[in-house]
């Protein structure tokens, strides 16, 4: 039988933990890493939907696009379920509906939908690794700007995007600010990417203040970006359609479908327990190993000896 590193880091944390009793709790710690999955099967119905995604953009309807979100318990004509297959349909409208009240301020051509994950990713000491992912068909015409990201909550950046297809068929990996304080962009070309392709995040504390992100394309690695400042800021995960603006100028004149499937996100929680502060400081510090090209992930470490 073959195991994953989610397996092999739950089938660690149950034995460090079945050894608490007498050699971790005698030394301070209550309980080994576990992985957890908070987001899983959300698009089966309407009520999984409801109870773990927001309609709309955290602060609403408008962004830097032309499109405008529309969609709410009473309203599907722009998010909807395909059986366990999540839509988002943009439309363009004939009518004047004015600017986007969001910079640039761009003139509204297109309703269209998006969607906010109740559940928040935060990387600290508790929570040190995520990932994040998804199937999606992703359209990717001129004026068409689907997108899979995370962003800050209380303050921007930070901001990571799995997905972002800007009116051609490449992929943009981007995270904002790095180290140097500008953008890291990993761009690839993907064959189809109205097909079914799956996009992951990774993203591993290290340090005080910074996070390492691992992005995967079907499963296999392509970059890693160091993000700045990430660690401890609690950050959205969004599910958009956009148009124009960065996808480029006259977009489409008929429906364009972004579609989203097995979208899952699971963390790490590390059970401090009563660790004394500098204990838990060194705990928390601990390296992780870095991923190799095409592997499925970076295995956060369970155990460490020698202190």
């Amino acid at each position: 039988m073959t195991l994953s590193r989610r397996d092999l880091l739950v089938a660690g944390g149950a034995g460090l933990a079945a050894l608490g009793t007498s050699g971790l709790r005698a030394s301070g710690v209550g309980r080994a890493a576990a992985w957890e999955t908070v987001i899983d099967g959300s698009f089966a119905n309407y009520s999984t939907l409801e109870s773990a995604w927001n309609y709309r953009y955290p602060w609403g309807s408008d962004h830097n696009g032309t499109a405008r979100m529309y969609a709410g318990p009473s309203d599907h004509n722009h998010v909807y379920l395909e059986g366990s297959t999540l839509v988002v349909k943009a439309t363009r409208i004939t009518w004047d509906e004015g600017t986007s009240s969001a910079d640039p301020h761009l003139p509204i051509r297109y309703h269209s939908g998006a969607v906010h994950a109740r559940q928040q990713v935060l990387v600290d000491d508790q929570f040190p690794n995520w990932e994040v992912r998804g199937d999606f068909q992703a359209p990717s015409a001129r004026g068409t700007w689907p997108a899979f990201w995370l962003t800050g909550v209380n303050s921007w950046p930070p901001e990571s995007d799995i997905l972002e297809y800007k009116g051609d068929a490449r992929n943009w990996f981007n995270t904002y600010k790095n180290a140097s304080g500008g953008w890291s962009n990993t761009i690839r070309s993907v064959s189809s990417p109205g097909s079914w392709h799956t996009y992951k995040a990774w993203i591993a504390k290290v340090g005080a203040t910074d996070v390492d992100i691992h992005y995967y394309l079907d499963g296999t690695w392509v970059g890693q970006h160091r993000g700045a400042n990430f660690a401890g800021k609690p950050m959205w995960i969004i599910i958009n359609l956009q148009t124009e603006g960065s996808s480029g100028a006259s977009g489409p004149t008929t429906d364009t479908y972004y579609r989203a499937r097995d979208v899952y996100v699971g963390r790490t929680r590390a059970w401090l327990g009563s660790l004394a502060r500098g204990d838990r400081m060194r705990w928390a510090a601990r390296p992780a190993r870095l991923p190799r090209a095409g592997e499925d992930g970076p295995g956060p470490v369970v155990s460490r000896s020698g202190w």
